[in-house]
């Protein structure tokens, strides 16, 4: 494939385009300038200043095995090895999610209240459940330099890749990794609990996009038979763990909104704040102890999450 291709950066980079339009890609344009800026190390404003700058037959190599990987359908930046969230870097890997600007919601409802924390306690401790690429947790931190996280996870290999970009990100002295079941390892108090659970009814899983259904991780994918057994979980179980005055923020899936507050006004909290996402969808709840001293009981004790 590489041997048809321009071998100079401003054809190429139309060449590449063409080529993922003609095979219906979603947003060739995007796809194609990411593909070639990364494989070649230049930027958008070279190939503008300079586009008949020569690019390397390896180069070239590695671009066309891009496209075809792109082609067949496995996302742009699984192909990149990275995705950007909240202004930074993320490494990916198979056992993580991608972090989408979605999530980015979770990050900004819960902000403001590790700020106020740090600033009238001098720290904030940050549990994020599910943590993956450490996205949630290292953007927290990355924004409130008084903030500490613990990362949990029941992959071993999303947790290393969490470390990998905490110490990317200079973050790694004030993150940690946990691997555990949900709360099932996980000790101390916490002034935030956060997680993007599994949300996805178990039946569900077959009709998602095939970016996501062959290339995300089942486990951070599968809710189980409802879509909201993480929830239950989670609401059972975190009161043990969050700090008097905490806060659990969670991001849902954007018709679960009644059932998951359900689910936690049960279980003894008040719902403290709704946010929605980019498309104007519910995306994240945020929900404070109304009881602390309720004792909940059938709403489960065990789970996974990745």
């Amino acid at each position: 494939m590489a041997d048809s291709l321009p071998g100079t950066l401003g054809p190429l980079l139309r060449a590449a385009r063409d080529r993922l339009a003609a095979a219906g890609v979603g947003d060739p344009a995007l796809d194609a300038r990411l593909i070639v800026e990364h494989f070649s190390g230049t930027s958008r404003t070279q190939a503008i200043a300079d586009p008949q700058q020569a690019v390397e037959a390896n180069t070239m190599a590695a671009i066309g095995a891009a496209l075809d990987r792109r082609i067949l359908g496995e996302p742009v930046h699984r192909i990149l090895g990275y995705r950007d969230f909240y202004g930074l870097r993320f490494e990916l890997s198979p056992e993580t999610l991608e972090p989408r600007p979605d999530t980015e919601t979770l990050v900004e409802a819960v902000l403001p209240f590790v700020g106020a924390t740090v600033e009238r306690q001098g720290e904030c401790r940050i549990l994020d459940l599910g943590t993956g690429t450490g996205a949630i947790a290292l953007a927290l931190l990355s924004a409130v330099a008084g903030a500490v996280a613990t990362g949990v996870d029941l992959s071993e290999e999303a947790l290393a890749t969490a470390r990998r970009n905490a110490q990317k990100l200079g973050l790694a002295d004030r993150f940690e990794t946990l691997r555990s079941d949900w709360f099932v390892k996980v000790s101390g108090r916490y002034h935030v609990i956060a997680s993007n659970p599994p949300y996805i009814p178990s039946q569900d899983i077959g009709n998602l996009q095939d970016e996501v259904r062959d290339f995300d991780p089942l486990l951070a994918l599968d809710g189980g038979a409802d879509g909201v057994g993480p929830y239950r979980i989670i609401a059972a179980e975190a009161a043990r763990f969050l700090e008097v005055q905490g806060k659990v923020a969670v991001e849902i899936g954007h018709t679960q909104r009644n059932e998951v507050t359900a689910i936690f006004m049960t279980a003894g909290y008040s719902l403290a704040g709704a946010f929605h996402d980019l498309g104007g969808n519910d995306r994240v709840l945020v929900f404070e102890r109304t009881k602390p001293d309720a004792v909940q009981k059938g709403l489960g004790n065990a789970g996974e999450c990745g």
